[in-house]
């Protein structure tokens, strides 16, 4: 119950029909603009993957994917997957995309540890995407002038949505700022990773928080992240300013993914070497596999971020302890 915020006074602008129309036209419109900016071609995407080959997301490690046995193939396991975020470099090779070629697609998962909340759900909905690039970009510039070019295509959304419904305002800055998860210790070393992250955002409205997942100078990752997919000096998270919930709101997760070298260095300070004798794995230190840049950016978080809704459960359907079906009903929150 104390994981729910219920904001003052609050009523949504839109009833359920109407939210369903809105949710629809935010979507059609971003993932155009997406898919255009950054030369993405949509492709299908797996809703589940073989574990043995090293291709599910593994989170921070500690998470447990939802299996099942496949009748048909002597209950072979699979797993539902976490987010896609290795089986899109897999994909950009076996679909024979090239240098500046890229894909994106909507990934649905399932996250049954989660901790729900206003903006936490087990299920997961995104556009997952990844895009093939050079060695030589593998660089904190390139990475900067894309997270610019997908935080245009946030404000032109938000811009457009504002025309489409009078109560919708502006509140996303022109401008993204950009800090690394050390220059954002330095500032406030007696608060936790997330308390950082909301005293950065509310003061700068939108924030490109980099290089996270490795140990800062306290000893401690602002966050977790896996050690396969991301390069830790080479990543960052999208984050914005709420004021519905007076929250720091992560909309966007990316990253200039591993080559051998990180591959290697993540494996061994997160103490999972076994890893590299995955398939996925494999590939990547044989450099079998391009270079890529890629992340996720997530659908229900977006809608309910331009639609100015107070729980993402208005903006898709998923199942929630009574509790808070209740609280949500007594408080003109109306889930979906």
């Amino acid at each position: 119950m104390e994981r729910l915020i219920i904001p003052k006074n609050y009523e949504s602008e839109l009833d359920l029909h109407d939210t369903q129309i809105a949710i629809k036209t935010i979507k059609d419109f971003f993932q155009g603009m997406l898919a255009q900016r950054l030369r993405l071609a949509r492709v299908s995407a797996p809703l589940f993957v073989d574990p043995e080959a090293g291709l599910n997301d593994n989170l921070n490690g500690y998470e447990r994917p939802v299996s099942f046995g496949i009748k048909e193939q002597n209950d072979k396991p699979a797993e539902v997957v976490h987010s896609l975020a290795k089986w899109k470099r897999y994909a950009l090779k076996k679909y024979g995309f090239t240098l500046g070629e890229g894909i994106y697609t909507d990934m649905n998962a399932i996250r049954r540890d989660e901790d729900t909340d206003n903006i936490h759900s087990i299920f997961v909905d995104q556009w997952d995407w990844e895009k093939v690039i050079a060695k030589e970009d593998r660089h904190i510039d390139y990475l900067k002038d894309t997270v610019r070019t997908i935080y245009k295509c946030l404000r032109k959304t938000e811009q457009f949505m504002a025309i489409q419904y009078d109560y919708i305002d502006l509140i996303l800055p022109k401008e993204i700022f950009f800090i690394t998860t050390q220059e954002l210790e330095d500032m406030y070393p007696d608060k936790t990773g997330k308390e950082r992250e909301y005293l950065i955002t509310k003061e700068k409205g939108a924030v490109c928080l980099m290089q996270i997942g490795d140990k800062l100078a306290s000893g401690v990752p602002h966050d977790g992240r896996a050690p396969d997919y991301d390069d830790w000096a080479l990543n960052a998270d999208i984050i914005v300013y709420y004021p519905v919930l007076d929250i720091a709101l992560e909309l966007s997760s990316m990253g200039i993914r591993v080559d051998r070298k990180a591959l290697m260095e993540q494996l061994e300070k997160a103490g999972c070497m076994d890893r590299a004798e995955l398939p996925f794995h494999k590939a990547v230190l044989k450099d079998e596999l391009p270079y890529t840049i890629g992340g996720g950016i997530g659908q229900s978080r977006m809608c309910m971020f331009f639609l100015r809704k107070a729980h993402i459960g208005e903006v898709q359907s998923s199942l929630w302890p009574e509790a808070i079906v209740e609280q949500c009903e007594v408080n003109g929150i109306k889930l979906l």
